[in-house]
């Protein structure tokens, strides 16, 4: 049976929940078509982030990563095409750091690019209704920082896919924010579900346009 390793972060910026990690730990040990998933919190902090995330993937060898954060006032989930080897901190991370201009991988390249099926899973959730998108940018925080980090170590290790997706803002955090967008915990779940479908079974993602104008 293959593995699954799905990761959510703790709260960050004032909130007091991540919609990532309430969506994500409701798919802790679920299993079917072959695959078993396992769930991860990681904590919002440059450096312990990727250190925790890549020794839970020595410790479970998984077929694929996906690891999920919050991006308030998005409208859809966004599955991340590029990660780019850059930290700059809007605001601190949950230790106080804020790295500004730093790079993440001294000997990294400038950028790197989702393993995912991600025009495939795009498709796929539309299928299944619900709003998804293809993102060019997955921000310069933590969430960038893991999703860099996680492609730089997978290089050494092909047999394993990885990404990251946006999801917005949970209907409570929303109130918060007025005019701010927000999608159900079930809708979001649903979709991590079909994500995962999805980047198990395509091997080679669709050739259709998911690019931007600006």
């Amino acid at each position: 049976m293959k593995t699954v390793l799905l990761t959510g972060f703790d709260p960050f910026g004032g909130e007091e929940i991540n919609p990532s990690w309430e969506v994500v730990s409701r798919l802790e040990g679920f299993s079917s078509e072959g695959y078993r998933v396992i769930c991860l919190q990681l904590p919002c902090v440059f450096g312990t982030s990727i250190d925790v995330l890549l020794a839970a993937i020595e410790t479970h060898s998984p077929s694929v990563v996906i690891a999920v954060g919050q991006a308030g006032g998005r409208t859809d989930l966004s599955i991340e095409r590029v990660a780019i080897n850059i930290n700059d901190a809007r605001i601190p991370d949950n230790q106080g750091q804020q790295p500004i201009d730093q790079p993440i991988a001294v000997d990294g390249p400038a950028a790197l690019f989702s393993t995912l099926p991600i025009k495939s899973i795009v498709t796929a959730l539309h299928q299944h209704g619900i709003p998804s998108s293809v993102s060019q940018t997955a921000g310069t925080y933590v969430c960038n920082h893991v999703m860099y980090g996680l492609l730089h170590a997978l290089r050494d290790k092909p047999w394993i896919r990885g990404g990251f997706i946006h999801i917005p803002y949970l209907p409570q955090q929303a109130c918060a924010h007025p005019g701010s967008a927000s999608m159900a915990a079930d809708t979001v779940k649903l979709g991590l579900e079909i994500a995962i479908r999805t980047a198990l079974r395509v091997e080679v993602d669709e050739r259709v346009t998911g690019g931007a104008t600006h």
